[in-house]
Parts: C-alpha cells; sequence; structure tokens
C-alpha cells in the first residue's frame, strides 16, 4: 500500500470510531444516482460519480440523456484496435481533466469483460476477446485518469458477458476458465494500476451474486491482488445488503433511502452483521472519499479545440484497413478524380454506443463534410444516402446510388450497425449488417469496380460482399471527430496502423458459443472454456473472416533475427526476447508487433497460442528499429485446479512473433524448468496412474497396480504359441489400461478384500 493511501487509511479509521452506527450505515449507499452521502458534523464531503468509459457523461438533472457536453472519444472497441498503451494514457488524462472541470471525482470505466460471443451486446464498450491484451489498455487508461487526480471503477467484475437477463443470470464455468480468461485483465489492471474502485456486475457467478460473492471481492481482488479501493455495486446489481458488506461490497448505488439502511442496523443488533466487519467495509470506502476529494483541482479548464483534435488522432489510430486491393487507398485527391459518397452513414455518423455511456458531444464531424474540405470542390463528390435511420433500402434509393457511382471513379460506401442494432439492454441476434446495408454495397459493386466500404459499428460483423469490393475500412464508433479521421485515411494523411482486437468469423456458426449464447433460463454454461476468440479458431482449425491481430497498412514491414537472453531458463527467471523489425516501404508507418507463446507438450488442453506481450512501433521508410520483451513465470503457466495456483509445466515452449496471430513469421524455442513441482494430494479417489507420476508414489503404483496385473506377471514367461503370445499381450495392455484408470479404492472390491481398506490407507500414509 502506498504511503497516501495508508494516510487515508488512517484518518478514515479515526472518522469511523467516531461514528454512530446509523452513520455508518447511510454511507454505505448512494445519496441519489450519482453521488455518496457526506457527513457534515464530521467533514466529510460527498463525491461524484459518472459515466462513462469513452467520455464523460454527467447528467445536468434526473433525465440521463440531458449531460454537460463533453469530448467524445472512441469507444473502447475502436480504442484497442490502436494497441496503444501511451495513447490511450492520454485519452485517459484528457478525460480526468475535463471530470475536473465539471467537479466529478470518479469515472466509471473503463470496461474491460472478454468479448466471449460477438454477439454481446454491449462488445462496444470492451476491449478485447483477449485478457492480456485488455488489461494492459485498461491500466494505461487507468493511470492516465487517475494521474489527474480524478478515480476510476473498473467494471464489470466479474464474468459479466451477456445483455440478455443480466441481472438474474448465472455465469456457470470451471476454475481454469475463470483463472485464464476473466480474471487476468482485471488482474493486470489491478496490480499494475490500482484503480481507485471497481464495480461488481449484475450477474451471479456459479450461482452467488457477484455483490456478495466472497471467492471474487475478498479472497481474490483484495487478498490475492492486493486491491486497496472499494467495490461498488453496478446500478440496481445489490441482491442482500448485509450479504454483501461480509462479502466486501462497499457502495450500493444507486441510493435506496432507507431500505437497505434498516437491513444493516437490524442485522448488527441481531449479531447477523459484526460491527468490525462494518468497520472494516466503511473505512475502505472511505478511505476512497477523501482520496477523491483531495484530488478535487478548482478552476480547471480544458481546451475543447485540443481535445476535440486528440479525439481525431486517436479515431484516426483507431481505424483498421481491412482490404485494400490494387492500392486503390490512399485516394490521390490531387488527380481530379470524382467521388461518390454513398450510405447516410456518411453525413449522419454512427459515433459511439447506445446505452448509459453515450456522451454529449462538443461537436460531430461527419466524412462527407471533411472529405469535400480536402478534395476541394461539390463538383468532384456526389451523394446519395442509400438506406435509412434504420437501415432500410427502397428500389428508388438503390437506383440513385447505382447511378451516382456509375458516374464516378471511386465510390465509398458507409454502412455498418444502428443505435437499434447493438446497445446496452440487449444482446444481438445476429452478425449480419440491416439487409438495406448488404443491399446496398452489392448494388454498387456491381456498376462499379473501384468500391471501398467503410464500417461503422461497435463490434464483429460478417462481409457477404467481402470479395466483391477492392478495400475495406473498419471504422468502428470512432468518437465525435471520426467523420474528420476516416477522410484522414482516406486521403493518406494518416496512415492505418490499427489491428483487430477481436475476430471477426465468416458466419455465427463458426464462433465458440454460437450453440449456445445467450444463456436461457437464468443460466450461462461455459461450455467452450478456455477457447474463445482467436484460441477457439486456432484450436478448431476455422479459417476466420479477418483473425486477431489483423490489419494493412499504406506501407510493409518485414521481422527478423528473433533472439533470446537465453535457450533455457528456470520458472523464477525471465526471458528477454528481442528481434527486429523495418519498414519496407516507401511511406512512415506504426507496426504492432505481436508475441505469442505455445507449450509444445501441455498436460492439459491448451491453446494452440496465447498473446503475451505486444508493443507499437514507429518507424519511418526503410528504418529498422529493435523490438524487446520480457517474459515471466506466468507467461508460461497454466492454472492447475489440482493445487488451485499457476503453474509450468516443465518443457520446450514455442515464441511465436508477427504481425497477427495468424502471421508470425519469426519462430523459436526455449527449454523452461520448473523449480516448484506441481505435486497433487492422493486419496483413496485418484486414479492408480496419478500414483506413477507422483514423487513418492512409484513404489505404490506397482503396489496398486499389481493387486490385479499380479496374474499376468506370474504368467510372463510362460511358453505359447506366436498366436496366444499375440492374444496374452493384447489382454495384459487392455487390462493395464483399465487399472490405471480405476479409483484406488475400487481395487478393494476387485480383489474380493485381499486388498483391503487398512492396505491402501497405509499406502497413502506413505506418499503424503
Amino acid at each position: 500500500m502506498s504511503e497516501q493511501s495508508k494516510t487515508h487509511k488512517a484518518r478514515a479509521q479515526e472518522l469511523v470510531s467516531q461514528m454512530t452506527l446509523e452513520e455508518k450505515a447511510l454511507l454505505l449507499s448512494g445519496n441519489g444516482s450519482w453521488t455518496t452521502h457526506g457527513l457534515e458534523r464530521l467533514g466529510i464531503p460527498s463525491i461524484f460519480m459518472t459515466d462513462g468509459p469513452h467520455g464523460l457523461r454527467k447528467a445536468l438533472g434526473p433525465n440521463i440523456a440531458e449531460s454537460v457536453p463533453a469530448t467524445c472519444f472512441p469507444t473502447a472497441s475502436a480504442l484497442a484496435s490502436t494497441w496503444n498503451t501511451e495513447l490511450i494514457k492520454q485519452v485517459g488524462a484528457a478525460m480526468a481533466r475535463e471530470c475536473q472541470a465539471h467537479d466529478v471525482q470518479i469515472l466509471l470505466g473503463p470496461g474491460i469483460n472478454m468479448k466471449r460471443s460477438p454477439l454481446g451486446g454491449r462488445n462496444f464498450e470492451y476491449f478485447s476477446e483477449d485478457p492480456t491484451l485488455a488489461g494492459q489498455l485498461a491500466a494505461s487508461y487507468i493511470q492516465g485518469v487517475q494521474g489527474e487526480g480524478v478515480g476510476t471503477c473498473l467494471k464489470h467484475f466479474a464474468v459479466n458477458n451477456q445483455e440478455f437477463e443480466r441481472m438474474v443470470n448465472s455465469s456457470n464455468l470451471d476454475e481454469r476458465t475463470l483463472r485464464e480468461i476473466y480474471l487476468p485483465a482485471f488482474e493486470i489492471a489491478v496490480t499494475q494500476a490500482q484503480p481507485w474502485s471497481m464495480m461488481c456486475s449484475y450477474n451471479k457467478v456459479n450461482g452467488v451474486y457477484a455483490s456478495e460473492n466472497h471467492l471474487l471481492l475478498e479472497d481474490i481482488l483484495r487478498e490475492e491482488w492486493g486491491f486497496e479501493g472499494a467495490v461498488v455495486s453496478d446500478w440496481g446489481a445489490v441482491h442482500d445488503r448485509v450479504k454483501g458488506i461480509m462479502a466486501g461490497l462497499n457502495l450500493e448505488m444507486p441510493g435506496s433511502g432507507d431500505v437497505n439502511r434498516k437491513k444493516i442496523l437490524e442485522a448488527v443488533k441481531t449479531g447477523l452483521l459484526p460491527v468490525q466487519r462494518l468497520d472494516e467495509v466503511v473505512t475502505s470506502l472511505l478511505a476512497v472519499v477523501l482520496k477523491a476529494a483531495e484530488g478535487r483541482k478548482a478552476g480547471v479548464t480544458f481546451d475543447v479545440d485540443q481535445h476535440h483534435a486528440l479525439a481525431r488522432q486517436v479515431a484516426g489510430e483507431s481505424i483498421i484497413l481491412l482490404k485494400n486491393e490494387d492500392n486503390l487507398l490512399p485516394l490521390d485527391i490531387g488527380a481530379k478524380k470524382k467521388l461518390a459518397v454513398i450510405g447516410a452513414f456518411a453525413k449522419e455518423p454512427r459515433y459511439q454506443g447506445a446505452g448509459s455511456s453515450q456522451v454529449n458531444p462538443t461537436r460531430i464531424s461527419n466524412a462527407y463534410d471533411e472529405l469535400l474540405a480536402l478534395v476541394g470542390g461539390s463538383d468532384r463528390i456526389r451523394y446519395a444516402s442509400g438506406y435509412d435511420i434504420e437501415g432500410v433500402t427502397t428500389a428508388q434509393l438503390l437506383e440513385e446510388a447505382r447511378q451516382q457511382a456509375k458516374d464516378a471513379d471511386v465510390a465509398i460506401i458507409f454502412a455498418g450497425l444502428p443505435d437499434s442494432h447493438e446497445s446496452e439492454g440487449f444482446d444481438r441476434s445476429t452478425l449480419d449488417m440491416p439487409e438495406g446495408h448488404n443491399r446496398l454495397i452489392d448494388a454498387v459493386s456491381q456498376v462499379q469496380p473501384n468500391t471501398v466500404v467503410v464500417l461503422m459499428n461497435g463490434s464483429a460483423i460478417t462481409m457477404p460482399w467481402v470479395g466483391r469490393v477492392k478495400a475495406i475500412l473498419e471504422g468502428w464508433l470512432t468518437g465525435q471527430a471520426g467523420g474528420g479521421a476516416i477522410a484522414d485515411v482516406l486521403t493518406g494523411r494518416v496512415n492505418p496502423s490499427a489491428k483487430l482486437a477481436e475476430t471477426f468469423p465468416m458466419r455465427l456458426e463458426d464462433t465458440p458459443t454460437a450453440t449456445e449464447f445467450p444463456g436461457l433460463n437464468q443460466q450461462a454454461h461455459y461450455g467452450e472454456g478456455v477457447f474463445i476468440g482467436y484460441r477457439h479458431y486456432d484450436k478448431r482449425n476455422i479459417t476466420p473472416l479477418f483473425p486477431f491481430g489483423f490489419g494493412l497498412s499504406y506501407t510493409t514491414f518485414a521481422y527478423s533475427e528473433l533472439t533470446f537472453s537465453a535457450p533455457s531458463i528456470k520458472d523464477t527467471e525471465t526471458l528477454t526476447v528481442q528481434l527486429k523489425v523495418r519498414n519496407t516501404g516507401k511511406v512512415a508507418g506504426k507496426e504492432i508487433v505481436q508475441l505469442y507463446v505455445r507449450e509444445d507438450r501441455p498436460v492439459v488442453s491448451r491453446p494452440d497460442k496465447e498473446l503475451k506481450a505486444f508493443t507499437k512501433v514507429a518507424l519511418e521508410p526503410g528504418e529498422e528499429k529493435t523490438v524487446s520483451f520480457t517474459l515471466k513465470q506466468r507467461d508460461f503457466a497454466y492454472y492447475n485446479t489440482a493445487l488451485h495456483r499457476w503453474v509450468v509445466n516443465p518443457g520446450r515452449f514455442d515464441i511465436l512473433v508477427g504481425g497477427s496471430s495468424r502471421d508470425l513469421p519469426l519462430r523459436k524455442h526455449v527449454q523452461v524448468e520448473t523449480t516448484q513441482v506441481a505435486v497433487p494430494t492422493l486419496t483413496r479417489n485418484s486414479m492408480v496412474k496419478e500414483f506413477k507420476n507422483h514423487p513418492k508414489g512409484m513404489e505404490a503404483y506397482h503396489l496398486l497396480k499389481n493387486v490385479i496385473m499380479g496374474s499376468f506377471e506370474e504368467k510372463r514367461h510362460v511358453k505359447r504359441t506366436p498366436q496366444e503370445e499375440y492374444a496374452w499381450k493384447k489382454a495384459e495392455m487392455s487390462t493395464l489400461v483399465f487399472v490405471n484408470d480405476m479409483p484406488a479404492y475400487k481395487l478393494i472390491n476387485f480383489s474380493e478384500g485381499k486388498f483391503t481398506e487398512q492396505m491402501l490407507n497405509d499406502i497413502l500414509a506413505r506418499v503424503q
């Protein structure tokens, strides 16, 4: 714990010792929708917290649709595509300055839940399908915000992956899947950046509400990871307030008046809630309140133009070039070519998600106006809307679009998902865009060979027309400056450098949760285990539409000279990995270098490879740079459910480096030795073969095995014909397989009591 945190905690403890029981209960519930209660008697202030992850959404009154003007930055799916931790830190700092200007102490974000299914309705608000990428980006975001004296609220903890029945649904998953996929991003963010608060999710986890889940909130979050802040409920996520306090839930939001206060007071009076536990929960909350109050800065203003310029820069680095046949892009605007700009999104862009995170932007740019300004003349740009606000088209709209496209040198179609297709509160039912958008692309591409599609969507979509257009830009929901950023990329003012933080599948049936998403009847069964996202496509050898980590550039890059600090390491040591990257093209660009680790002979079913490190490198034409990564024990480990800890299986690991999960030209292996042997406890329920693999179990294995296999040992040297010998060997092998997979206690019955319970107990005593 930092010295500052110790000071706030000590002051909080002092104040709590002076409080009445009623005052303690009061502090644990919000004062309305956005503020905490203050206690004037003790000089305890009220603090303000508000949405959202990609910009400040401070409501002006009870109507949350009315909020203060603020910079609307790209949503999380777009921010993640930058893979640029430093840039995201700048975004966090800018949002914090706006919080200071509007007297907001805690910003509710970022959201880092895994994208288990591309149908998740809130996927636009989350970073990635990969925990390493999501965790590193979240840590940078938090550092940026909190570096300006404003707190963050990391959300939604935990395993919150669907919107359907989100207040009652139970996410049911095994311990290894929880530890390897759904918790690491939170762990990285907490251990690297210490968010001031954490928001628990609505759902249950294995039948226990997240708001009263002691395993999550106390055992893992605080005890294992060292979280120092307060846990805040999602708005309305409290189920049983007293159980929540016992589990480590500090603040109930929004306030429930005296409903839950009465329950707290009654629980204390009846002994159900110890005063000591109540004091602990109030103290950790109050320490955050004191820190937030201390961080307030009077008279802060922000430069609206400067923040808009930052939003444009970030949006430009969020846009992914997915296809560029014949180098159609960037457009040569000096060649006096005529452009057909088609699609209502060109003038009325979809630039942010729908739901609680909606920001009231300080201004909005659209791609049509921005292109007009860059091209320099309305005589060179023609427009057709193509569809209405819901994506519905007509024969007349299609014909108008065809005519404009035919008369142009290049057609640029703007398409994607309307608000009604993806939002907080519901999950998508299809990966398809509205039929009108797909029909428009078909119609235009039939008459114009030079067709570019610019997408505006918050998550993965299918592209049945992918082979019929020359260029595709994934424009995401890139915030208020997205129109200008799209124009920048189309015309080459910005060289695209973004890459996918989620896999785009060919079709819904290819996705890891195709048969079971969303979970129905209040139960979501995570049967795919650790195999979500690219882990699923790799393991099952399914070709996606566009793989995780993929993105093109207007230049090219070459990788070379992969070297290690040592050919073998112990799991207590680090491995330094170095390589060189060169810009082999004619324009400056940025490459995202990705490092994956693969275990050669795993003892459990593991993904083919997993992202463990990445960096973004800026290179001038012909320039070469050396990139360095450091790998640690956890980068090679899996979660052992028998031991309930991370374990490295000794052996060979392949290090793979390149520009996407399916393009890894550099490969080299390292030997990793383990210093802490994973030794599970042997019991009467352990299989016979488990004794063989135990350091103390080989003698016991032979004793157990020979209870049944002894007859084979006795007759091993009997003379037989070749046919008899073959049959005898076959029977021996079959019996050995049967015995090896047998729980040890079953030998008592199979031996008809010759092998006794006492004999088994004696063996077990010797192997402990």
